[in-house]
């Protein structure tokens, strides 16, 4: 663990040293990549979650039965308002 912490204390150092944007490009290349990595996991883990809950997306709806419509009714029909942008 002392040569993993010590390691870390060194790339810290080193990236602290460099000038803004080669300190942010070394920054955004490996952060990047590692966010995208731990959304994915968070996504399949709370995927998984979920259909073990039953509450996923594919999950079948509950049968209902039909409502009884005596007559179509229809929507009030709306002016269109423009934006005023030309």
């Amino acid at each position: 663990m002392e040569r993993i912490a010590g390691w870390w204390d060194g790339f810290e150092l080193w990236v602290a040293g460099l000038p803004f944007i080669p300190q942010f490009l070394v920054v955004l290349v490996g952060m990047v990549p590692i966010s995208f990595a731990i959304a994915f996991l968070l996504d399949r883990a709370l995927r998984a979650i979920f259909r073990a809950l039953g509450r996923d997306d594919h999950a079948e709806a509950p049968a209902v039965a039909p409502i009884a419509v005596s007559a179509p009714v229809a929507a009030p029909v709306r002016p269109t308002v423009g934006s005023g942008v030309r």
